[in-house]
């Protein structure tokens, strides 16, 4: 069969998230042969959610040092793999994209654990699977409240420091289909072709920018189009956490010092592919220099363990520019 849809969806303790991202799924006027779900080790009985759904009929078993378990849902293969530890959402997106691409899929659509795609999403992506020179079909991206996400949809400028990508604008989505640079991993629809050539997500990214950089691969090779009649939803409750601090008169958000380790991983990936695809490094390195400056600054003059912060922040410079990818540092340093 031609055309053969594979949907990777990640996932880590968030299951009824999971469930309804599952049930978006199924319940598509053009259904996908095909989900696979990787969990990255939850430990929220996950699958004990999915037997209930009937989305697994079985208990996942053991092979390979892996859980799985496959299930025939209304002739969909739905796969349930769970991994022995959490490589983050890079990683699970990088298994998840190998293991559809090795099982001969044509194409693999990914997204995340609260991503909805709405009924006729996928359906309104099959028009245009033949397009020449496209190796990635885009949704267009909303959140629950129907607002358009621009900041997931863009296009690249590698003349500029950081960041390197810009988003689309308002006029990019009332034409039927635009040429766009980059998409989230939230409804980005991936020929198999392309993956032949480029190879899988960055797993060493553990999260954060690892569908930025995979895109930049994706336009080596061809197109990635914006489809904007095809909608998907996201919740984009992930990591909330950030709250507001006034000192002498100055406000400004901070991230509370349990939930920072996060903000590791952004700053380290983005130096990454700054250093590897921006074509004005005076400008990179520049921006590099006044963003760390601007941090430091921000760390003596808001917040707590001050000490460890400014290691922390300093390790993620550090590594991002002499591509170190250790992604258990952060925690280590903040909280060991």
């Amino acid at each position: 069969m031609e055309n053969t849809v594979c949907t990777v969806v990640v996932t880590y303790n968030r299951k009824d998230l999971l469930i309804k991202c599952i049930e978006s799924l199924v319940n598509q006027t053009l259904k996908p042969q095909a989900i696979y779900i990787v969990d990255n080790n939850s430990t929220d009985n996950t699958p004990e959610l999915l037997i209930k759904h009937n989305y697994l009929k079985t208990t996942p078993q053991l092979e390979n040092n892996i859980w799985t378990s496959s299930t025939e849902y209304e002739q969909i293969t739905i796969k349930y793999i769970h991994l022995p530890e959490n490589i983050g959402g890079a990683g699970g997106f990088y298994y998840g994209v190998k293991q559809a691409y090795e099982d001969n899929y044509d194409w693999v659509w990914i997204m995340d654990d609260d991503a909805f795609p709405t009924p006729a999403c996928l359906e309104n992506l099959e028009p245009y699977y033949d397009l020449e020179d496209t190796v990635a079909l885009a949704s267009l991206k909303v959140d629950l409240n129907n607002n358009i996400l621009y900041h997931h949809r863009g296009y690249f400028n590698f003349n500029q420091g950081l960041p390197i990508q810009e988003h689309i604008t308002s006029e990019d989505t009332k034409v039927p289909v635009k040429d766009i640079d980059m998409a989230s991993f939230v409804g980005l629809l991936v020929k198999k072709d392309a993956i032949k050539k480029i190879g899988y997500p960055k797993k060493e990214f553990f999260i954060h920018t690892d569908d930025l950089e995979y895109c930049i691969r994706l336009r080596t090779t061809g197109k990635i189009k914006l489809i904007n009649k095809s909608i998907i939803k996201h919740a984009e409750g992930s990591v909330q956490g950030t709250y507001k601090k006034t000192v002498l008169g100055v406000t400004a958000n901070r991230r509370p010092y349990d939930k920072l380790w996060i903000n590791y991983y952004m700053q380290r990936n983005l130096i990454w592919i700054g250093r590897k695809y921006s074509t004005n490094k005076l400008s990179l390195y520049t921006t590099i220099i006044k963003n760390y400056i601007m941090t430091l600054i921000g760390i003596i003059v808001f917040d707590d363990h001050k000490y460890r912060r400014i290691k922390f922040f300093t390790n993620a410079y550090y590594d991002g520019l002499t591509s170190k990818f250790d992604n258990k540092k952060p925690k280590q340093i903040l909280y060991d």
